[in-house]
């Protein structure tokens, strides 16, 4: 399985779970409704953040010299959010004909354009700000491990 597959597969399904969850939540527990979608939001955005730093620092530890390039994490991250958005989108609309899953009666239309786009969101910029930290980590973690140049004999006469 490619890795953007991996991705995409995973993170839609946690991103309709957690949709069933909020909405097994708001039928239980209306009153609590704010605090239940901010804590289904940062559950999602910190699994793809995690992942995404987890990928930086894997690719710059394979790739030290950031000149010379590396794996593109941008294209496997927007592929996967992309491909995760439509079919959490997709999934959301199917699960929602099943009774007792409340997830909003959203159309097809809705699910596959704004609320896939949103997904899509959620899923690409957090991932990118995690590359772009675990890429800058392991390159901080490598020049403290570089031992420091000989002092110059102009310094050393000082």
């Amino acid at each position: 399985m490619t890795a953007w597959v991996l991705r995409a597969t995973v993170l839609g399904a946690l991103t309709v779970g957690l949709r069933i969850l909020l909405g097994f939540g708001m039928v239980y527990w209306p009153t609590q409704g704010a605090w239940m979608r901010i804590l289904c939001l940062i559950v999602l955005i910190g699994a793809v953040a995690a992942w995404g730093l987890l990928d930086g620092r894997g690719d710059r530890r394979a790739n030290p010299d950031p000149e010379r390039g590396g794996a593109d994490l941008t294209m496997i991250w927007l592929k996967a959010a992309v491909v995760g958005g439509l079919g959490a989108g997709l999934a959301a609309w199917l699960v929602d004909f099943v009774p007792k899953f409340e997830l909003g009666d959203n159309g097809l239309l809705f699910e596959l354009t704004a609320g896939a786009s949103f997904i899509i969101l959620l899923l690409f910029v957090p991932a990118m700000v995690g590359v772009a930290l675990g890429r800058f980590l392991v390159g901080r973690e490598s020049k403290k491990a570089q031992p420091a140049p000989p002092p110059t004999a102009a310094a050393s006469a000082l």
